[in-house]
């Protein structure tokens, strides 16, 4: 007998899982196919593992486009890594392509090798046509480059649902869920968390549940069985600070940061808005928060918005009003109000594609103009800018701090890009945040609508309060005591008392941060979101042994203290803007410094790679 143990042969029935730094998935298809709500789903489930991510949803602006064409595709980018990361991703490692339009709008952006799962059920004759392809690229060789998985979505979903004997619209919308559990699958994800959603968004309507837990659990099982993937892909947790995370877009942080900086300083919130892309969600999320101490109120239009914030700062609260570049246009008489009437306000401004209705459910970053100058008068407010997702929070609580400690409207600047786009979020108590106490008048001896203080900042007084009349208004009043005045001294006194009160927030705001190569001579300036493409290109520069550093903006007016002094400090400065150029020519008429222009206005963000190599033409002299 042979004492000697056989050798345990390995299973090759079963995928090896490889364990990789980083992936960037896209689901793409027609805008009824549910690729949001797969993206969405997915990232949360990366969340919940521990990863760092950036999401990057993108759809028409059509409620629904024809099926099948170009300009109806709808996609969800979703980059996630074991490392801190700033971007959706350069390149797509996975393109899950729900149909032939889906392959042609997102193909340039697969890297090679790259993998493409598609439905090969939408690809007919009719649906090729839609998307311009004279003949098959599943058939003609043109992806030879990638690695292609052809796989019959429909026909699997209306097979696993057959029993059910579903509508067949409603048996089809199931198919999304099938390409969700295969990736889930293929990225060793468990599929746990979606189940808990579909039971409780359908939790009225049973038979729904049961399809799409059908169809997701026949998605990841399909991976198991089919026999077609070779290997599984595993992205370990991020070394991310100690904390609890969740994962959340800009919206909702921008949302969740009104109602902390109003429990902070004390307040109850009231959002006055009007529904406008890509800015809706602030209300929606805002409604559901009554608990709070949140009103809401949507208007009828964006003037009842913001004119009804103003009035409920009036009557002592935290007034907020959101929206998007159009609903700005039709918010300046009343900022005018905000400002002359010295009462705090918190507008935001989700930037999209203009002019006009413009570019509705695409990003830019051309409202840094609105923001600053679209006001009759001498009117200035302060004006920041949210740098991603998760920091949307912070620069609506600084909003919030602003507009209550200076008693002046103020401005903060998101984007579709951010305000769309998700990511880890460290939660945080309302306690740990900056002081921000409100103080209202009470005491009436010695007291005067338009008396000031050291910061030139007038009391807030709510109505009612014995002995405090409190008279203000659109008309130009009298400094300290507030009746009407024409006077030619007194207007020209308020006005520059009110200039003087927003400069003065520059003491009171952090000085400009350079971060990268400190004996660099080039110097990236970004605002707002190009901060994500921003620094992971300047990173990869520094990687490769260039000598290069950045510095993101967050506070445009007053802009830091430290600004000229910052930028006298480099021989070239390069400015990426989703505009054709605002930043650098405020910095051209403040500094008498000429930086390198990089613009770029075709309504999605910059690349980390495409930033990368104007850096390289720079340092190469060109």
């Amino acid at each position: 007998m042979n004492d000697e143990k056989t050798p345990v042969q390995p299973d090759h029935s079963k995928p090896e899982i490889v364990s990789v730094e980083e992936v960037t998935v896209r689901f793409a298809g027609d805008s009824g196919d549910g690729m949001q709500l797969s993206g969405a789903q997915f990232s949360d489930t990366v969340a919940s593992y521990g990863n760092d991510l950036g999401t990057l949803p993108d759809y028409p602006a059509d409620i629904r486009a024809p099926a099948g064409s170009l300009y109806g595709v709808s996609g969800y980018t979703i980059h996630f890594s074991s490392r801190d990361i700033f971007t959706p991703g350069d390149q797509i490692d996975v393109l899950v392509a729900m149909n032939p339009a889906a392959l042609k709008v997102n193909l340039k952006d697969i890297q090679k090798n790259g993998t493409i799962i598609v439905n090969s059920d939408s690809f007919d004759r009719k649906n090729l046509e839609l998307a311009n392809f004279k003949e098959n690229p599943l058939t003609d060789g043109s992806l030879s480059a990638y690695n292609v998985y052809q796989l019959p979505i429909t026909k699997v979903t209306l097979e696993t649902l057959k029993e059910m004997n579903l509508p067949l619209k409603t048996a089809q919308k199931c198919k999304n869920f099938f390409a969700l559990g295969l990736i889930y699958w293929l990225y060793n994800k468990s599929p746990e968390n979606t189940l808990k959603w579909i039971e409780e968004k359908f939790k009225k309507k049973p038979e729904l549940i049961e399809a799409n837990v059908k169809v997701l659990k026949a998605g990841y099982y399909f991976g198991e069985t089919a026999e077609l993937f070779n290997k599984r892909y595993e992205v370990k947790p991020a070394q991310l600070p100690k904390g609890t995370y969740r994962n959340l877009n800009g919206n909702e942080a921008v949302a969740l940061g009104l109602v902390a900086g109003a429990k902070r300083a004390g307040l109850d919130l009231f959002l006055g808005s009007y529904p406008i892309t890509p800015a809706t969600e602030i209300l929606q999320y805002l409604s559901g928060m009554r608990q709070y101490g949140v009103k809401t109120f949507q208007a009828e239009d964006e003037i009842a918005g913001i004119t009804s914030a103003i009035g409920a700062s009036f009557a002592g609260c935290l007034g907020a009003t959101s929206t998007s570049g159009p609903g700005m246009a039709l918010k300046t008489e009343a900022i005018g109000l905000a400002v002359i009437t010295e009462l705090p306000l918190v507008v935001i401004n989700v930037q999209r594609g203009g002019p006009s209705t413009g570019l509705p459910t695409k990003t830019e970053q051309a409202d840094l103009f609105q923001a600053l100058y679209a006001r009759n008068g001498e009117c200035p407010a302060p004006v920041l800018a949210a740098a991603s997702p998760a920091d949307c929070f912070n620069m609506t609580v600084e909003a919030v701090r602003i507009a209550v400690k200076y008693m002046t409207p103020v401005i903060l600047l998101t984007d579709g890009y951010i305000g769309n786009g998700s990511e880890p979020w460290k939660i945080q108590k309302v306690e740990d945040l900056p002081e921000m106490k409100a103080n209202f008048r009470t005491d009436p001896k010695d007291y005067y609508p338009y008396m000031r203080d050291e910061n030139q900042v007038r009391p807030w007084v709510k109505p009612g309060t014995p002995g405090l009349e409190n008279r203000i208004g659109g008309l130009e009043k009298q400094n300290i005591y507030g009746n009407i005045s024409y006077e030619q001294e007194n207007h020209h006194l308020m006005v520059t008392l009110r200039e003087k009160k927003v400069k003065n927030i520059e003491n009171d705001i952090p000085e400009l941060e350079v971060f990268g190569d400190k004996d660099a001579d080039l110097l990236v300036l970004g605002w707002g979101s190009t901060f994500g493409a921003i620094a992971s290109a300047v990173e990869n520069q520094i990687a490769k042994g260039n000598k290069v550093c950045y510095a993101p903006m967050r506070y445009l007016n007053p802009m830091p203290k430290n600004m000229e002094e910052v930028l006298k400090k480099y021989k070239k400065i390069l400015i990426p803007e989703v505009n054709l150029g605002q930043l650098a020519k405020l910095i051209r008429m403040n500094y008498l410094i000429k930086p390198i222009q990089y613009n770029k206005v075709k309504g999605m963000p910059f690349k980390g790679i495409e930033i990368e190599a104007k850096i390289e033409e720079i340092l190469k002299g060109n």
